[in-house]
């Protein structure tokens, strides 16, 4: 039996060996495809001293034993050094440093692929005595006593540079050499702006690299006109901007077709809603200036900013552009004004940590608060500003003379506004917390009794409403206001209350004396590339109109970048009471205060308020595209103003809802080029449609900026 099967397991055994070698042999020439086998060596490592730091300035050699062939090498400033591309074979590896005892180390055999990795310390040789500096001896001391034998120096952790070896005959420690004076030492730039940079670049590629060199229509590099370079010594500046900023509006807001309607055979109250509104401010600013740091606040400022504005509109229906019909349903105009105009100087240092106390005197830009929920404008007056406690707090004492605006730009005039207004204010950083900033304010709006048609012919002052009569205002306004951050949620909140009395008001049609109040909050929480913010608004109604006390909150002269802002059908368009002198509520303002113009009419305390709820989101999308989501839910506080000057009654408190989606694009990741634009949609609730239009209310806007 054995006989019979031991051929079939020969055969089996000799067919399973020869499997075997055809797959070891298989696999010996399986490789990553298209990767090139490796045919050389490396060898790596670092030198240290004793305490275990790198050791830098070491000569290491490594020779190949076969061939006799040396190849030197240096250790870095951490004691690394390397060999790369060595032919297989063995090697030895020596070196060496002044100061330190030799290392070697043999036998290093490498085959095709290996990195030899080698690590070892080399030990310091002690010179017996180290250089020091000889102080001179007071004479009162008496004769110097005699050093103490040498001792053998201890193995130092860092690296030491070499010592020269002390005299020979003596062993006695020798004076090191004087220190070199400044002028061998320091090399001396009489004018550091003068310093012209290498001119470097790394790769051949077009973008944006270190040293670029500026030109004088540059505005992103070295530029003597942005105030990078001064033009006077080395501490007087220019800084020049150019700003060109078009404003393009399509919307459809409710307007009445007049006695003398621009369509023959119109019956009906309301006209065709449909508008058009081009407008180009052309910003001409020149900023001279004395200083010496960004940090440090200037020593004196001119600065002067001339305007120039052209505006279109075009609507379908008589007597918009014009109480005179006979101007038809366009208009084109321009202005020319003067924007910024002061002088500035600082008064005193009050510490070396930039504390300080200016002035400035002319036309300036002035913000009272974090949102300009109550006063932002450019007119003339004094302000009295500065800093205190490293810049934890900041102060302002301002007074302005407001000037007239122009209708139809919103733009300065030269003429007086008969009209004064007062403001203090103390911001106050870290406060409770770092990163949260509280302010406290005070306004007072003295506004003086005049008489005033604005360029388009429609009386502003005193309102068209009730028994037209000129009146004084004035009011106090007290305020306290908050931003910045607690934790992970962002904060902003603001109150006001308004004390003081009008001489007459024209809807209750008697003095009033004035008690309102205002209140705003809103939080917001960052997540990754989105911020979610909601927000409330509220302004205090009248509920009364004939009882003396006028309880309708109204502003100064407010811009505010709150619910939405810009991209806000409420904030941004103007809605007029069709019938009336006065509108709803003045673009560029949350408040419905039934006054003639926000640019021109005076406060008005006899007023339906409101309650405004505001969700949104913002989002990055790219670092140079950002989209805006916002939702407005308004009503009314109390309709009984709207009802005495509508002569209807009940009027509903629900307004609307306003929506809108918004883009901005920043090609150049900067503020010079700035596209943004949006559409807004208004829904109206029932008590604006018993008082306006069922319609909804639509716009579609765009804003494009360039700056230089």
């Amino acid at each position: 039996m054995s006989k019979l099967l031991a051929g079939p397991l020969l055969l089996l055994t000799l067919a399973t060996s020869q499997v075997a070698l055809g797959a070891r042999g298989q696999a010996q020439q399986e490789r990553i495809p298209r990767q090139t086998p490796t045919t050389t060596a490396a060898v790596q490592g670092i030198v240290r001293t004793e305490g275990g730091l790198g050791l830098g300035g070491v000569h290491v050699i490594l020779q190949d034993l076969s061939s006799g062939k040396s190849f030197p090498a240096t250790t870095t400033g951490d004691g690394v050094f390397r060999f790369l591309n060595l032919k297989p074979g063995r090697y030895q590896v020596k070196a060496t440093r002044e100061g330190f005892e030799p290392f070697a180390q043999g036998d290093i055999e490498l085959k095709p692929g290996d990195v030899f990795a080698i690590e070892f310390k080399l030990k310091f040789i002690p010179t017996g005595s180290e250089g020091v500096r000889e102080v001179p001896r007071q004479p009162g001391l008496g004769p110097a006593p005699a050093a103490p034998p040498a001792e053998v120096a201890p193995s130092s952790p860092y690296r030491i540079l070499p010592q020269e070896p002390p005299p020979a005959a003596t062993g006695e420690p020798r004076p090191l050499e004087p220190l070199p004076s400044a002028d061998k030492v320091f090399n001396v730039m009489p004018n550091r702006w003068a310093y012209d940079f290498p001119d470097y670049r790394r790769y051949d590629q077009k973008g944006e690299y270190p040293y670029t060199k500026g030109h004088w229509y540059d505005p992103f590099n070295k530029n003597k006109l942005k105030g990078d370079v001064p033009i006077i010594g080395n501490q007087t500046f220019l800084n020049l901007d150019f700003i060109s900023d078009t404003f393009l509006d399509g919307r459809r807001i409710p307007v009445p077709s007049g006695v003398s309607s621009a369509n023959a055979g119109s019956a009906q109250f309301f006209g065709k809603f449909g508008q058009f509104f081009l407008s180009e401010n052309l910003t001409f600013s020149f900023d001279l200036f004395h200083g010496d740091t960004s940090f440090k606040p200037v020593d004196w400022r001119i600065k002067i900013t001339p305007e120039v504005n052209i505006n279109y509109l075009n609507v379908q229906e008589n007597g918009i552009v014009n109480v005179d019909v006979r101007d038809g349903t366009t208009r084109l105009d321009t202005h020319v004004g003067l924007q910024e105009a002061f002088v500035e100087v600082k008064l005193a240092d009050l510490s070396s940590n930039y504390d300080f106390i200016s002035a400035r005197a002319g036309i300036q830009s002035f913000n009272s608060d974090f949102r300009g929920f109550l006063f932002s404008d450019q007119e003339p007056g004094l302000r009295i500003f500065g800093n205190l406690d490293s810049n934890r707090y900041q102060y302002n004492l301002a007074y302005f003379a407001m000037l007239e605006k122009d209708t139809n730009s919103g733009l300065n005039t030269m003429g007086y506004r008969q009209q004064q207004v007062m403001i203090a204010n103390v911001y106050r950083q870290d406060f409770l917390k770092p990163g949260y900033t509280v302010e406290v304010n005070f306004h007072y709006d003295k506004d003086d009794p005049s008489f005033k048609f604005d360029n388009n012919n429609f009386l502003a002052r005193p309102a068209a409403i009730g028994l037209v009569k000129p009146h004084a205002v004035r009011a106090y306004y007290y305020g306290f206001n908050g931003d910045g951050h607690l934790g992970p949620i962002n904060i902003t909140h603001s109150f006001y209350q308004v004390l003081g009395h009008d001489t007459f008001n024209s809807l209750a049609g008697r003095p009033i004396s004035i008690n309102a109040q205002m209140a705003a909050v809103e939080l917001s929480l960052d997540k990754n590339w989105l911020r979610y913010r909601t927000s409330f608004f509220y302004a205090s109604g009248d509920k009364n109109p004939r009882d003396g006390t006028a309880s309708g909150f109204d502003t100064i002269f407010d811009n505010p970048n709150f619910a939405g802002g810009f991209f806000s059908f409420w904030d941004r368009e103007g809605l007029r009471l069709t019938g009336t002198g006065v509108a709803l509520e003045n673009g560029g303002s949350l408040v419905p205060d039934l006054k003639s113009s926000k640019l021109e009419g005076q406060a008005n305390f006899v007023n339906p308020g409101l309650f405004l709820y505001n969700a949104g989101v913002d989002a990055d999308l790219t670092p140079k595209l950002k989209a805006f989501l916002n939702l407005n839910l308004i009503r009314f506080a109390h309709t009984e103003s709207l009802e005495l000057l509508l002569f209807q009654k009940p009027i509903h408190a629900g307004v609307g809802a306003d929506s809108g989606l918004g883009l901005t694009y920043r090609p150049p990741l900067s503020e010079n080029i700035v596209f943004t634009g949006g559409v807004n949609v208004f829904d109206p609730f029932q008590g604006f449609r018993e008082i306006s239009t069922n319609r909804t209310l639509l716009a579609l806007f765009a804003n494009v900026r360039f700056r230089f």
